[in-house]
């Protein structure tokens, strides 16, 4: 998925998965190691890992992702009040239930990068159009979907409001990492780093690429996350 660009600097595209979770969620079942494996197979340069509240499986994918030639950014997927918050860049948790808008300002002061996830889609924990404020960029296209209507409605709000847009899995299960991914520009000589990334993310230097999941694979998704909530409670 990699390529080069000509202009004034030689820049280099990167394709980065921005979206994806392990067994460090509660709703997913895949290992580490099926997360590298499948990004490198599919021609991933990099993957964010962003379980829900959770970055207990960091140290492990900085451990081996060597092994797989695939950068791991680290990430979270922090639930606040107002739906869900991708935090990109940090290496701990921010704190759970606060307002959208607070917990995007405290990843930024870290350093890190607030991206909205799955947006105006409520009943997946996505914001609201009015609580989406001091974030960095939106994601635009997320490969769960039936029909891509959120996804053009996210597409046009970051558009209007001069937001980057990102794309992401959202996998759960290995075969959907790298449905959707973020193709960002970055220096040809500067490597494949996560402050590289970031920050061709916040430059704006991206484009939204992927394709959707099949109803088939979106009705598995839910029927496995309703089964580990169950197990949850059990």
């Amino acid at each position: 998925m990699s390529g080069r660009t000509q202009g004034s600097r030689e820049a280099r595209t990167l394709a980065v998965d921005l979206h994806v979770h392990t067994d460090a969620s509660y709703d997913c079942e895949m290992s580490v190691e099926a997360v590298l494996a499948r990004a490198a197979a599919v021609g991933l340069d990099a993957v964010a890992i962003t379980d829900h509240d959770s970055v207990g499986s960091l140290p492990r994918a900085f451990d081996i992702a060597h092994e797989y030639g695939v950068r791991v950014v680290p990430g979270v997927e922090v639930s606040t009040a107002d739906g869900h918050l991708l935090a990109l860049g940090v290496d701990d948790p921010p704190a759970t239930g606060r307002p959208l808008s607070e917990t995007a300002r405290a990843v930024r002061e870290s350093g890190g990068l607030a991206v909205v996830p799955h947006p105006f889609q409520t009943f997946r924990h996505g914001a609201s159009r009015r609580a989406i404020r001091d974030v960095d960029a939106v994601e635009v296209y997320n490969a769960h979907t039936l029909t891509g209507f959120r996804n053009g409605q996210a597409r046009r709000y970051a558009r209007r409001e001069g937001l980057p847009g990102t794309g992401g899995s959202d996998a759960h299960r290995p075969a959907l990492v790298g449905q959707a991914y973020t193709a960002v520009s970055v220096a040809a000589d500067g490597g494949v780093t996560t402050d590289a990334i970031l920050d061709g993310v916040r430059a704006g230097r991206t484009v939204a690429r992927g394709t959707r999941t099949t109803a088939r694979q979106y009705l598995r998704k839910y029927a496995l996350n309703a089964r580990l909530k169950t197990a949850s409670f059990l």
